[in-house]
């Protein structure tokens, strides 16, 4: 590495620092209010919520060092144009690759750690984040439910009550349960509570009926009860039996869906799309930071703003993730267009690569223009 690429990667990682740090605390700050309230209202701990709110960095970093690189590579070498640096580093003789492979460096560092963050620590961080927010829903399950508005205490288990009493009781019990689809049940109740037992969460009911329809031969069933419990924990998760949403599941887990029978069929697709995506994403990086070059760097050096350039290349780089975006939706009903993505992923380097090489050689066979005043 020459002194020249040293002095600009030196910029460049400076510069992607400060934008991941502040990208990073605009997106957790926007986040992490919904976890605000389990502190204000609900009594839980800031060290919890902390720990929580940073299980989710790893999906932010993911999202941020693509879109971090490629602004801190306009800003960059805008800035050398504009004080003419990069026309003293041309006009020693270096090539645009030989301006461009600090920018690339660092792109190929931003793959290694998206990959890193893809393969390894994102489905770690979702899965541990997923369960402590099942061991929270139910451990504090009593701070969570609000008066007069339905709250899920999980997937399966809606809870709505007309009124908290001061002695932690609550009056106006409606409680819908669905983990036998087959024999959904609906439970109301005159006043309840919520109490820890070793089995689990529970809810007692009293002075209550039981509704439950059998889907088979659409007959309800109504019983009344002067005292029932309804157990909240699922015995099968509590043994580890929990299902894995494909944000928690490694890469051959998600590339090959058929292979775990919890998987319903009609997932698949978007199993394979996120296995897919994780492969793919991290080339966004080095994508990006080349269309930026690619617009900076083809032309001739102007002291004037580059401004209308890096709007060209801006929308170039929105024009891709929408592309992204709207692929991954569309590769999850059609698994046979997966393909697609990485024709999307890999476009941008190979087009904005060939325009960076074209312009070098043109350059070489025409003389060293003027400098624009």
């Amino acid at each position: 590495m020459t002194r020249i690429t040293r002095y600009v990667f030196r910029q460049l990682l400076v510069g992607m620092v400060f934008a991941t740090t502040v990208f990073t605390c605009l997106i957790w700050l926007t986040q992490s209010l919904r976890f605000v309230d389990m502190i204000v209202n609900r009594g839980l701990g800031a060290g919890l919520f902390l720990y929580l709110t940073a299980l989710l960095l790893p999906s932010f970093f993911v999202l941020i060092l693509p879109f971090a690189l490629f602004f801190v590579v306009a800003f960059v070498y805008s800035k050398l144009i504009t004080d003419r640096e990069l026309v003293v580093m041309r006009g020693v003789g270096l090539s645009h690759w030989a301006l461009a492979s600090p920018a690339l460096i660092l792109s190929l560092c931003v793959v290694a750690a998206s990959y890193w963050l893809n393969l390894q620590i994102i489905p770690d961080s979702h899965r541990i984040a997923r369960e402590l927010r099942w061991d929270i829903r139910f451990s504090y399950a009593h701070t969570f439910i609000e008066e007069g508005a339905f709250t899920s205490l999980s997937d399966e288990i809606t809870v709505y009550v007309r009124e908290r009493a001061p002695d932690a009781q609550l009056l106006g019990v409606f409680a819908h349960d669905t983990r036998d689809e087959e024999r959904p049940k609906t439970y109301m109740a005159e006043r309840g509570a919520l109490v820890e037992a070793e089995g689990g969460p529970r809810l007692v009911l009293f002075n209550g009926n039981l509704q439950e329809m059998d889907k088979q031969t659409n007959r309800p069933t109504i019983v009344y009860f002067d005292r029932h419990t309804v157990e909240l924990e699922d015995k099968k998760k509590s043994a580890g039996e929990r299902y894995r949403e494909h944000s928690e599941r490694r890469l051959d887990e998600l590339l090959h869906p058929e292979r775990d029978a919890t998987i319903p069929e009609r997932d698949y697709g978007k199993f394979l799309v996120e296995g897919h995506r994780r492969l793919v994403g991290p080339w966004f990086a080095p994508g990006l930071a080349l269309v930026g070059l690619a617009f900076l760097l083809c032309g001739t050096f102007s002291r004037r703003t580059q401004v209308p350039r890096v709007l060209l290349a801006l929308a170039v780089v929105v024009f891709l993730q929408g592309a992204a975006l709207g692929l991954e939706h569309l590769c999850a009903r059609y698994p046979k267009l997966v393909p697609l993505m990485y024709i999307n992923a890999l476009a941008p380097i190979l087009v904005a690569g060939f325009v960076l090489i074209r312009s070098m050689r043109w350059r070489r066979a025409t003389s060293t223009p003027a400098l624009e005043t």
